[in-house]
C-alpha cells in the first residue's frame, strides 16, 4: 500500500522526561533459551560438584559464581565490574536461581579463592559435556586439533611470563594448549601454561589424555589428530602410532637440512592441481627409530617484480614456489592428506570467537587459579552456545575432507544481537508468569524455534 509523506514523517522537538522505577523489565529476554538448556543439563548442580572440597560461603556458592561468569560472558560483558549494569535484571536472576546477584567484590574474592582442584573439576565438567554430545552423534571419525594460543596481560599475574608475542613484544602472557573437536567446533580440553614455553611443552601427556577420553566414550570410532610443526617429534609420532591414531603433522624445514636437499634436488614432481604438486618418501631423521611417510608439497606463487619499471608498461611478475612437508600415517592419497591437513585452520576461527566474543583473553585477577577458572568459564560459554544450536538444528553436512563442523554455527555475538539482547517485561496476569516481548516476526519465529526444539530434547 502506498503511503503519503504526511503519514510517514513527524516532527519531534521535546525530549521525554526520564524516570527510573523498580519494574520487572529485562534487557535480555532471549536468555530464556539458556534457562531451558541449563535446566536440562543440570548445570548448576554439576558446577556445585566441582567445588565440594571448598568451604561454601554463607550466601553464595562457588558453583553459582562460575555460572554467573558464564552468563556474564554470554551477555557480552568483559570486566568483572560490568556486573553492575545488569545487577537488577529479573531474568538473569531467574536463570541463576537467586533473588539478588552478588556484588563485584564478592565475585572477585571468590575467583581469588579458587585452587587447582577447582580448575581440574571444571576441566572434567567441560570434557564431559563435549563427550556427551559426541555420544549422541553417529560418527565414524572424530578429528582432534591441538594448538596453543597466547593470552596476554598488561599487568603482573601469577603464572605469567614474557614469551613470544608477535603483536605485543615483551608483554607477559599465558600460553595454554587447546584440544578442539573439528566436527563439533567445541573445545574439548585445555592445558594451562606460562607464556614462555614452547608449543610442545608437556604436550604429549595432554594429547594422550584427550585421545583416551574420546576412545573411552567412543570405543569403535576412528580418531584423527592434526598438529603444526611445533609438535613434530619422534616421541609424539610413536605415541600416536601406538594408540592407533591417524595423524598429520607439519614438518619444520629449518631443523632438517636433509629435507631441504631432497626438495631442491627433486626433478620430478607429480601434479595435484594448478597450484600444488607433490612427491612422497619413506624417510626418518637420524635420531628416529623407524621410517614414516613424508609428503613433500610445493605451491606455485606469484611474486611481484619490485625493480623499477616504466610507467607505460605492465607490471611483470615472477613465479616461485613455497614448500611444505607433512608426516602422516594415513594411507589416503597425497591430495586428501593436503586437504585434510589444511582443514586445521578452522581452529583459528574457534580461538578468534573465544577471544573476541567470549572474552577468553581477559585476565581478571592476580591469582593463577582465578584466571584459569575465568578462561574455563569462557570455554563453557562457547561450548554451551554451540550445544544449544546443535539441539535446535539438524546437521547440514556430513564429514567432509577438511573435517568442517557438521553444523553451520552462529557466533555468540550474532546470536546475542539477534535474540539475547531483547527487551522484555515479566508479569503475572491471572497468576501465570509471562515474558512479553515486542511483536517482531523474525525474533518471534526464531526464539520459538529454539524453545520448541530445546523442550522436545528434554
Amino acid at each position: 500500500m502506498k503511503c503519503s509523506k504526511a503519514d510517514i514523517h513527524r516532527k519531534y522537538y521535546r525530549l521525554p522526561e526520564l524516570r527510573f522505577e523498580d519494574q520487572k523489565l529485562t534487557s535480555y529476554a532471549g536468555l530464556v533459551m539458556f534457562q531451558v538448556l541449563f535446566s536440562q543439563l543440570g548445570l548448576r548442580e554439576q558446577l556445585n560438584r566441582c567445588f565440594r572440597h571448598l568451604t561454601v560461603s554463607a550466601i553464595f556458592g562457588h558453583g553459582l559464581m562460575v555460572m554467573l561468569l558464564i552468563v556474564h560472558l554470554l551477555l557480552g560483558y568483559r570486566r568483572l565490574k560490568d556486573l553492575r549494569y545488569y545487577q537488577d535484571d529479573p531474568l538473569v536472576k531467574r536463570v541463576l536461581g537467586v533473588a539478588r546477584l552478588p556484588d563485584v567484590a564478592t565475585l572477585s574474592r571468590t575467583l581469588a579463592g579458587m585452587d587447582e582442584q577447582s580448575v581440574a573439576g571444571l576441566r572434567d565438567l567441560n570434557r564431559k559435556l563435549v563427550l556427551d554430545r559426541l555420544r549422541t552423534q553417529v560418527l565414524r571419525r572424530v578429528t582432534l586439533d591441538f594448538d596453543g594460543s597466547v593470552l596476554a596481560t598488561g599487568r603482573f599475574a601469577e603464572g605469567t611470563a614474557v614469551g613470544f608475542n608477535r603483536k605485543k613484544k615483551g608483554q607477559r602472557s599465558y600460553y595454554p594448549l587447546f584440544c578442539t573437536v573439528a566436527q563439533l567446533g567445541q573445545a574439548l580440553d585445555v592445558w594451562h601454561r606460562p607464556g614462555n614455553v614452547h608449543d610442545s611443552r608437556d604436550a604429549q601427556a595432554f594429547i594422550h589424555s584427550c585421545i583416551q577420553a574420546v576412545r573411552q566414550a567412543l570405543p569403535r570410532c576412528v580418531i584423527e589428530v592434526r598438529m603444526d610443526s611445533a609438535f613434530f617429534s619422534d616421541a609424539i609420532v610413536q605415541m600416536l602410532d601406538a594408540e592407533r591414531v591417524e595423524f598429520t603433522i607439519s614438518v619444520p624445514f629449518e631443523r632438517f637440512a636433509g629435507l631441504k636437499r631432497m626438495a631442491e634436488g627433486r626433478q620430478r614432481w607429480y601434479r595435484l592441481n594448478a597450484q600444488w604438486s607433490f612427491f612422497e618418501s619413506d624417510w626418518k631423521p637420524k635420531s628416529w627409530n623407524r621410517r614414516q611417510r613424508f609428503v613433500f608439497l610445493r605451491q606455485c606463487n606469484r611474486r611481484q617484480y619490485k625493480d623499477p619499471v616504466q610507467l607505460d608498461l605492465f607490471i611483470p611478475y615472477e613465479y616461485g614456489y613455497d614448500f611444505k612437508v607433512i608426516v602422516t600415517n594415513k594411507t589416503v592419497s597425497a591430495r586428501n592428506v593436503l586437504v585434510y591437513h589444511n582443514g586445521r585452520g578452522a581452529q583459528e576461527g574457534i580461538f578468534a570467537e573465544l577471544k573476541s566474543q567470549a572474552q577468553m583473553d581477559y585476565v581478571p585477577t592476580r591469582r593463577l587459579a582465578g584466571n584459569q577458572v575465568y578462561m574455563l568459564a569462557a570455554m563453557l560459554a562457547h561450548n554451551l552456545n554451540r550445544e544449544m544450536q546443535m539441539r535446535a538444528h539438524k546437521p547440514v553436512r556430513k564429514t567432509t575432507e577438511k573435517r568442517a563442523p557438521l553444523w553451520c554455527f552462529e557466533q555468540i555475538g550474532t546470536l546475542r544481537r539477534k535474540l539475547i539482547q531483547r527487551a522484555g517485561r515479566l508479569t503475572r496476569p491471572q497468576g501465570s508468569l509471562t515474558l512479553t516481548l515486542s511483536a517482531n516476526p523474525a525474533v518471534k519465529s526464531e526464539l520459538l524455534h529454539y524453545l520448541d526444539h530445546l523442550q522436545r530434547a528434554a
